[in-house]
């Protein structure tokens, strides 16, 4: 009985606290929606991480990516008024995945003016451990091998990649994004796995166990 009043004590306390960092998201957002500055800074530094891994997967120049991810935070705290969120148990996933949809875009925007082709260099390590509650260790390791694989990859191969199995976008999306047919989108994407299958075969035969990109 003691046992179960603990456990139950656990769980209430857990619950509490799940509940207090809604509320406290929330009051983050309204204070963005206002343009207030101390929550606009409190999303920043809680999600900058975040941005700065998303667009070093289009844009391979540290110094770059992070003049995009601060464009990005611009149009992110212009737009709060606009953000929407009917689930607000799920808050944290639809901020993140409305962060993460502005940050590709302003870093394809950025993209279009070198026409597709992104600047080559390289991201710090300690980027990479930055805060990512999406992934667990093993998937950060996997990810971040997996993003210097695609970084070879030609680039009308790799956004398409980016854009398809990594950030969910469809093949009519994509189209949209980049001024190409549906057709073509498909066409570089299934190059795209079969370069980066043959790739990490070669180079980590046992490393990363079969992985089946065409699958993905």
């Amino acid at each position: 009985m003691a046992t179960f009043f603990s456990t139950f004590r656990i769980y209430i306390s857990e619950t509490n606290a799940a509940n207090k960092n809604l509320e406290d998201l929330r009051d983050i957002i309204d204070g963005c929606v206002r343009g207030e500055h101390k929550y606009q800074k409190n999303i920043y530094e809680r999600y900058y991480g975040f941005a700065l891994k998303t667009i070093f997967r289009y844009i391979y120049k540290y110094d770059k990516a992070v003049d995009v991810a601060n464009d990005g935070f611009v149009k992110v705290f212009r737009g709060f008024s606009h953000f929407e969120c009917h689930d607000w148990f799920n808050i944290e996933k639809v901020l993140t995945g409305w962060i993460k949809k502005i940050m590709i875009n302003t870093a394809i925007d950025q993209l279009r003016k070198n026409n597709l082709i992104p600047e080559i260099g390289g991201m710090p390590d300690y980027v990479w451990e930055e805060a990512d509650k999406s992934q667990s260790a093993d998937q950060k390791v996997l990810y971040k091998e997996l993003i210097a694989h695609v970084k070879n990859l030609p680039p009308s191969y790799r956004i398409v990649f980016n854009m398809a199995v990594i950030d969910g976008y469809s093949h009519q999306e994509i189209a949209d994004a980049l001024g190409i047919s549906v057709g073509t989108s498909k066409s570089n994407l299934f190059k795209a796995k079969a370069q980066l299958q043959k790739a990490i075969n070669k180079e980590n035969n046992s490393d990363y166990g079969e992985i089946d990109l065409c699958s993905l």
